[in-house]
């Protein structure tokens, strides 16, 4: 498979590279990202490199921000099975000693850890490497899900999902709106033995989906998607439901607040690491 690198010059280079990583790996058809010194390097097969879509989200997600950009082809490899080759497993540790293992089939078993959750590494967003990822594991690690019904949105390798079926949830829905996220997310619900339900799409979904509302929603997404969408899911929550975000920096805190209150969202209880924050609000 031929891909393209892209490399991106960012100044300054935060919050714009995470940014832009969500616009173009999560609505875009871009597969890895790699950090550099200056912004980032993006990957993408070269059929689907579009200048155009490029140059968009850059606009959509750049302002203030010195951007250049410069692609190449790349040399014809098998690109997942090197990336695989890179991936590493992640303990991510919560309170009351409950540790989760994520690995990959290739990967060494843990029986010691609370749960083990095996994630096929197929470049879906999900796989516990990123701050983010690894609070809303630990958030689900240590939220009663037993008989819940529980909504993923943005669900990458459905890693989220995934562990909340082994919690006991009674139904999970996993929504993302990139096609590889979701078959990815059906064959990692194989490989952990699990009942949950991919869907490929998103926030619009949602009306058809909880006509039974949910008792949980997890959306660690971005700030701009969470602030388009949080109504959608503040409808398919049920009262005294929780909503569980992250994606997003602790200066954003005030503004995803400020929207959440707006829908009779609360604060309950708030997490950072490396500078990301991840909140869980409660319907009134």
């Amino acid at each position: 498979m031929k891909y393209t690198e892209v490399h991106i010059q960012l100044s300054p280079i935060e919050p714009f590279r995470d940014l832009l990583v969500w616009a173009l790996g999560d609505e875009g058809p871009y597969d890895s990202f790699a950090d550099t010194a200056d912004g980032l390097l993006a990957y993408v097969t070269t059929d689907n490199y579009d200048p155009a879509f490029l140059q968009q989200a850059i606009a959509e997600n750049c302002d203030g921000c010195s951007v250049q950009f410069q692609a190449k082809p790349m040399a014809d490899k098998n690109w997942n099975e090197e990336w695989e080759k890179q991936h590493q497993p992640e303990l991510v540790e919560a309170p009351g000693n409950i540790t989760v293992w994520v690995r990959a089939p290739f990967h060494p078993a843990r029986p010691e850890s609370t749960y083990e959750v095996v994630i096929e590494p197929k470049m879906s967003f999900g796989t516990a490497h990123h701050p983010t990822t690894r609070m809303m594991i630990a958030l689900v690690a240590t939220t009663p899900t037993a008989g819940l019904r529980v909504l993923d949105m943005g669900s990458g390798t459905g890693v989220l999902a995934i562990l909340a079926a082994m919690r006991g949830a009674a139904h999970v829905d996993a929504v993302d709106i990139d096609e590889w996220a979701y078959n990815n997310a059906l064959e990692n619900a194989r490989h952990n033995n699990v009942d949950i339900h991919p869907r490929l799409g998103d926030a619009s979904l949602l009306p058809s989906l909880s006509v039974q509302k949910y008792d949980l929603v997890l959306a660690n997404i971005n700030l701009n998607i969470l602030l388009r969408d949080m109504p959608a899911y503040a409808a398919a929550l049920r009262e005294g439901g929780t909503l569980a975000v992250s994606g997003f920096y602790e200066s954003d805190v005030p503004t995803l607040l400020s929207a959440a209150n707006t829908l009779g969202l609360a604060l309950s209880a708030r997490q950072t690491s490396d500078g990301w924050c991840a909140l869980q609000l409660h319907k009134k």
